[in-house]
């Protein structure tokens, strides 16, 4: 419980926030520190009358195909890490993609989100071709790439053949913090100068970060927040950290979704025009969780559409959500539940409202 000089401190940082949207990396420390129940209902509060002002009660649905487990990388607390000889890897054709965007289509989706590991096999030449085969069949739809690193050149192809937007978590804003959840090999200025290139190309941009990851402090949440309010992104995903048990990260505790949704609404009051998903991780890690994100102020969900036969497969954590909403009565339960809490499932591409 916080004394009254410390809650009147805090609810002068939210009015800040709520004003200029932007605060001192200390000012964050001392806004995230003094979370309690209150203060994250004041703060949630706030941040859905932000996006309500400017998205409605919409909540935009991606249709996400989980295109391959099959990754290069290393990263310690990835279940699908290069090192993981017990994931059972897979690939998607591009047959299946395009028929994984079929059946999203007629389920109403307009935004198609290709999520994978960084396959080799995904060349530039593959990866425009199924990009345009969508575009040319739905023109009306949006597509969402999230398949890591790549060179300034292979994102200019990605974006001339018609990908809209790009999702590149940069994990941690403190070069010391990215080092000690990535191997050798990786590293933190490559994956900043990922995000500004993309930017810089014109893709809708989106960054984000896990809550609650291995030696994660407090400051180091609060570099976060200042890199988001500084790149001012399109889009950031954030979400609870969560263990995979084949990874070197598999005995340290989870992150939390309170933390989590309180975090959101931060996010939301930094930029209100942002496209913030409820993840599936926070939906993992408690139930109803993506209904709290919403509530904290998010407005994407994005469900399943991979083939079901590779669901348990593309599996990033321990316990992830794998039955997904591939059937018309799965996405009537979202809208209901989504409904449930005064809130709209929208059948469009759902864009940056600048």
């Amino acid at each position: 419980m916080l004394l009254p000089m410390e809650m009147n401190n805090i609810l002068k940082i939210i009015e800040k926030l709520e004003k200029e949207h932007s605060l001192t990396v200390e000012e964050y420390e001392y806004l995230i520190d003094g979370r309690t129940e209150e203060t994250a209902e004041i703060i949630a509060e706030k941040a859905r009358k932000v996006r309500e002002a400017i998205y409605g009660k919409s909540v935009y649905i991606r249709g996400l195909i989980e295109i391959s487990n099959i990754c290069k990388n290393d990263c310690l607390y990835c279940g699908i890490r290069r090192s993981n000889k017990l994931c059972d890897r897979y690939r998607l054709s591009e047959e299946e993609i395009l028929d994984c965007a079929d059946e999203g289509y007629a389920l109403g989706f307009r935004t198609f989100v290709m999520q994978g590991g960084e396959d080799g096999s995904f060349s530039d030449e593959f990866m425009c071709s199924v990009i345009r085969k969508l575009k040319e069949k739905y023109p009306d739809c949006a597509v969402t790439l999230s398949i890591g690193e790549r060179s300034r050149e292979s994102y200019e192809r990605l974006f001339n053949a018609g990908a809209n937007r790009f999702l590149l978590r940069h994990e941690t804003a403190d070069k010391e913090h990215y080092e000690k959840l990535h191997p050798e090999g990786m590293s933190f200025e490559t994956r900043m100068e990922c995000l500004r290139n993309l930017k810089e190309i014109g893709f809708q941009t989106g960054c984000g970060f896990m809550v609650g990851s291995p030696f994660q402090t407090t400051h180091n949440l609060a570099l976060d927040l200042k890199f988001v309010e500084e790149f001012k992104p399109q889009m950031c995903g954030i979400g609870p950290f969560i263990p995979h048990k084949d990874t070197p990260f598999k005995d340290y505790p989870p992150g939390t979704a309170e933390l989590t949704c309180y975090l959101l609404s931060i996010i939301r009051l930094i930029h209100p025009n942002i496209l913030l998903p409820s993840t599936t991780a926070l939906g993992t890690i408690l139930d109803g969780g993506r209904e709290k994100g919403i509530l904290a102020g998010a407005n994407v969900v994005m469900p399943n559409l991979s083939p079901i036969s590779v669901r348990k497969k593309y599996m990033l954590y321990n316990g992830k959500i794998s039955t997904g909403d591939e059937s018309a009565e799965a996405v009537r339960n979202l809208a209901e539940r989504m409904k449930s809490i005064g809130y709209e499932i929208v059948n469009d591409r759902g864009d940056y409202k600048e």
